[in-house]
């Protein structure tokens, strides 16, 4: 009689032991619950290209703003930007009314700009912090495109739409903290982000000569900070 109490009780004991380590398998082997948000900051240079500056980073001036992100996957991602933008160029006048291209520079114009924008991304490695799967890295580049409208001129009241793109380099240090890289183009539909009458749509080829729209970029750094963690699944619910 002793023994098979005694059998019953190691019986239960290893069947506790069974059930408890299972269960600790089944929290050990499921991922943390990534974060769905995503708030940060950026600064760094911009420009403008059109017709009073032909290259880019010429006549760089401030940028900055920031951002929030909606995060789908590893992969993809929404990212809506705001970014004021001050972009600058030189005043010219002919010095010989006959030779219209004979330009001489007189002083700067600027232009200060607010720029925002809508862009999908997809980032080259499954993003965040490794854990259990190898492939997933915390270091990625990433490319953006989307869609934008700028306001510039006096109080803003100016707008154009314009096409965002470009790259950048994405660094996740902390589980809730990151860093971004990014080099954005925004190619506008308008040719009069400069303001002054030299440089602006003198022969009205908007919308005719993609070629002859404005173009501004920034290279920005920024620091991301997540939140809002996805909803917990329940592993041991089920629907009736």
């Amino acid at each position: 009689m002793l023994k098979k109490v005694v059998g019953i009780k190691t019986g239960r004991n290893i069947i506790c032991v069974a059930v408890m380590t299972a269960l600790c398998a089944m929290a050990y082997g499921q991922p943390s619950r990534p974060y769905r948000l995503e708030a940060g900051i950026q600064a760094g240079a911009g420009y403008y290209v059109g017709d009073a500056t032909l290259h880019i980073f010429n006549n760089v001036r401030e940028t900055y703003g920031g951002h929030l992100r909606y995060k789908f996957d590893k992969r993809w991602a929404l990212q809506v930007k705001g970014l004021h933008h001050r972009i600058v160029g030189p005043i010219v006048e002919n010095q010989d009314p006959k030779i219209p291209s004979d330009k001489v520079k007189i002083g700067d114009w600027q232009n200060k700009m607010i720029n925002i924008d809508v862009m999908a991304e997809f980032n080259f490695f499954r993003f965040g912090l490794q854990e259990y799967d190898r492939r997933i890295k915390p270091i990625t580049p990433y490319i953006f495109a989307g869609i934008g409208v700028g306001m510039y001129g006096l109080k803003y009241r100016t707008a154009a739409c314009y096409f965002p793109f470009g790259f950048g380099m994405k660094w996740k240090f902390a589980p809730r903290w990151g860093l971004n890289v990014a080099w954005q183009h925004n190619l506008y539909f308008a040719d009069d982000l400069e303001g002054t009458v030299e440089w602006g749509n003198t022969h009205n080829l908007n919308g005719s000569n993609i070629l002859n729209f404005d173009l501004t970029g920034q290279l920005t750094v920024g620091i991301v900070f997540e939140f809002a963690k996805e909803k917990k699944i329940c592993q041991f619910c089920y629907d009736n």
